[in-house]
């Protein structure tokens, strides 16, 4: 047994390797982490079986996530450390770690952190004081970094920002396959920008900032992660958008289809879009996308993508106007970003950069026989 535990927010599927090994879908993250941390998975399913009939209790009254929690505190003491992969499964731990485990016997618990600066979350942390026993946080977003340093008065060796990652051999140009367009896709006549998500998505500003103009654009109005409603819905869709639904494979295709890709936010403070962002850059594709208070750490103004206020709708038309009237521009923004996602923000940069942040956060069994 390795001496790390990762959750997975969700279901393995089964498929999973034979469809990547197909090249139907991008390396999963938690794969490539556990790899690298020597860890072993953690999902729901695995969860049920831990946790039994309570962990069943569990799930019917709060929900699948406080399973995995559960589960981690069942099986804390087989591991030095344990890896949370998002605040949902973290801040309980740290509750049941805080008020039922013996201290100085528990592991290390190592949080990824996507936004905690919501309140809901912030009443938690500051009435429970949470973040004892939370050893280290890695965060995507700098605003959340320095947000959880002042908050809680942390340390930087306890506050750890990551750049997010992106599969860089599954999304690039070289891996697109000419079947892989659909029929519709490749009879769209160019010029074709896309915008992708649905996290926060201020589509509203994108649909009247291409109103008019002489670009087909495709909405891809998705997202296997956030729970967000589609903000293209009850909109007037003009006749030069198009809003539908890929898989990620289809998606790769969308990409290599269009000029650059727009990607529209609302004033949020953590990093919404940056899946999305990271591919399309993986693509050699420019970006623009809406200046927020947490998606500032991706796009590099004028040099990979263009910034430009939250629901602003002209500021958006002229960025998207510049890239198409300018597409030798919009060329080099995108072979820049291109190079960054391969060099600073690939999985492979991502989980080497991690594992020695995890590694270094175990306590030694000698500390915790001496401590016990």
């Amino acid at each position: 047994m390795n001496d790390v535990l990762l959750t997975v927010s969700g279901t393995i599927p089964d498929n999973l390797d034979r469809e990547i090994r197909a090249g139907n879908r991008p390396e999963a993250d938690y794969r490539a982490m556990a790899e690298a941390f020597h860890a072993d998975l953690l999902d729901y399913g695995k969860a049920r079986e831990v946790t039994g009939q309570l962990g069943e209790l569990l799930e019917r009254f709060v929900g699948a996530n406080a399973v995995l929690a559960l589960a981690c505190f069942v099986l804390k003491d087989k591991y030095r450390v344990i890896v949370t992969d998002g605040e949902q499964i973290g801040l309980p731990l740290a509750l049941l770690l805080k008020y039922f485990a013996k201290e100085k016997r528990r592991p290390s618990h190592v949080m990824i952190v996507h936004i905690l600066s919501v309140r809901k979350k912030t009443l938690l942390m500051d009435g429970l004081a949470l973040y004892t026993h939370i050893d280290k946080f890695l965060v995507y977003s700098t605003w959340q970094a320095n947000f959880i340093k002042r908050r809680w008065k942390l340390s930087d060796e306890r506050v750890l920002f990551t750049p997010f990652m992106v599969d860089t051999n599954f999304f690039s140009p070289g891996a697109v396959e000419h079947v892989e367009a659909q029929e519709w896709l490749r009879q769209l006549k160019p010029p074709i920008v896309c915008s992708v998500g649905l996290e926060h998505r201020d589509y509203p500003t994108l649909i009247e900032a291409v109103r008019g103009l002489d670009v087909r654009v495709i909405i891809a109005a998705a997202s296997p992660w956030s729970k967000r409603a589609d903000t293209t819905e009850g909109q007037a869709i003009p006749d030069n958008v198009v809003v539908r639904k890929f898989s990620q494979y289809e998606l790769r295709s969308v990409y290599a289809a269009s000029a650059f890709l727009v990607m529209p936010l609302f004033d949020v403070d953590f990093q919404a879009g940056v899946t999305a962002i990271l591919e399309a850059m993986a693509m050699g594709k420019a970006v623009v996308c809406t200046k927020t208070r947490g998606q500032t750490d991706v796009v590099r103004d004028q040099a990979t993508g263009i910034y430009v206020p939250p629901g602003d709708v002209l500021a958006l038309r002229k960025a998207i106007e510049r890239l198409l009237d300018h597409p030798d521009q919009a060329a080099r923004m995108g072979s820049a970003g291109q190079d960054i996602a391969k060099n600073e923000m690939s999985l492979a940069r991502y989980v080497q950069r991690l594992a020695p942040w995890v590694d270094g956060s175990r306590p030694t069994r000698g500390d915790l026989d001496q401590t016990a």
